[in-house]
């Protein structure tokens, strides 16, 4: 295996990995498409205590091909479960790569989700490994994207109608909606996050998760221009009302598209409609920043069932006239087999047990 060394790509006359360090970091973003690939998120990932290993494709002396992925540790136990969410197409050279790793980091099997729209998913059922339909699948197979180059003016006519008017709304009560990227601003985002996920009953990351991003990400993005670089840059936005912060949204900013990960709300002055104006906020500052698209971070499919507890977030999603954007989905590639089929039984369970505990 060739290690990272500054002069690897002006020696390198064959196709091989090498790791990935910090001088590195600009090549490597430039072959990756997602933000939950990026370099920066990586170091985050290492802070809050995952292992982490990011490589690169070398092909005639220049980064082709990049991935970041991650080793989950199954508790009381030596095994892993590696996880690659949102890379690039899957090709032989870079399954057997992970296929190498799966044995050498003893993981039970690593879960791909492709950054790849649904008409290449035949590319995926092509390769010759032990790919599979995921028993677990973590992301959304689904998005919204919202074309940034079209005007405001048409922006606003493709949204739906209430959409529109709830902007209004917000707009006539004053509502203001500004980017704050302080400590204050981000403990207010906390304080709302806890409440939202408290009220909303979903399972969520833990404050420290939320802190660790904040810490790492927003204090990079203060003194950077996230269109000029080739970096993931962390935005917090609130919508206040009466001197109140009634909504935080963050949002990171990768390459041409903006997106949305995380948000959190009170319940207070729901009637103002702060969440409508702080997308459209969101929308114009992507705009203002050059971006081509607004990614909203996960959707339901194209008949959402309506008693399905992310039915509101689709709909509030969807009134902004977005295109309804399909995935490959998501792939177990399988290290062990036997124990794959063992630990399916007991993942399966476990949700179970945790939904009841839920609902108790």
């Amino acid at each position: 295996m060739v290690k990272n060394h500054a002069a690897i790509l002006t020696i390198l006359t064959m196709t091989d990995f090498i790791d990935i360090d910090a001088d590195k970091k600009d090549d490597y973003n430039k072959v990756v498409s997602h933000p939950l690939q990026a370099c920066e998120w990586g170091e985050f990932r290492k802070k809050t205590g995952v292992k982490v290993i990011r490589r690169g494709l070398v092909r005639n002396k220049k980064l082709a091909e990049g991935f970041t992925l991650t080793l989950h540790k199954i508790p009381r136990t030596k095994l892993y479960i590696g996880y690659l969410p949102k890379g690039n197409l899957p090709t032989e050279e870079i399954v057997e790569e992970l296929t190498r790793i799966g044995r050498q980091e003893n993981c039970i099997f690593i879960q791909l989700e492709p950054n790849v729209k649904s008409d290449l998913r035949s590319k995926i059922y092509d390769l010759k490994s032990n790919l599979k339909p995921a028993a677990h699948p973590l992301f959304t197979k689904y998005t919204f994207v919202l074309d940034l180059t079209k005007t405001e003016q048409e922006l606003l006519a493709a949204m739906h109608s209430k959409t529109r008017y709830n902007i209004h709304v917000a707009q006539k009560h004053k509502v203001r909606i500004r980017e704050d990227n302080s400590k204050e601003s981000f403990e207010h985002y906390l304080k709302l996050m806890m409440e939202t996920t408290s009220r909303q009953g979903f399972y969520a990351h833990t404050p420290a998760y939320h802190r660790k991003l904040w810490e790492l990400l927003a204090n990079q993005t203060d003194n950077r221009k996230p269109t000029t670089e080739n970096s993931l840059s962390y935005h917090l936005l609130n919508a206040t009302y009466d001197s109140k912060i009634l909504t935080s949204w963050v949002l990171f900013v990768f390459k041409d598209t903006i997106y949305y990960p995380y948000g959190a709300s009170s319940r207070e002055n729901r009637e103002v409609m702060a969440n409508n104006l702080i997308c459209w906020e969101a929308i114009k500052f992507g705009k203002k920043l050059g971006l081509k698209y607004f990614d909203m971070w996960g959707a339901l499919g194209p008949d959402p069932d309506k008693n399905d507890p992310w039915y509101g977030f689709h709909r509030f999603k969807e009134g902004y006239g977005a295109e309804l954007v399909e995935f490959v989905g998501s792939y177990d590639l399988v290290i062990k087999p036997g124990l794959y089929e063992i630990y399916k039984v007991a993942d399966k369970l476990r949700w179970t047990l945790l939904k009841l505990k839920n609902l108790i």
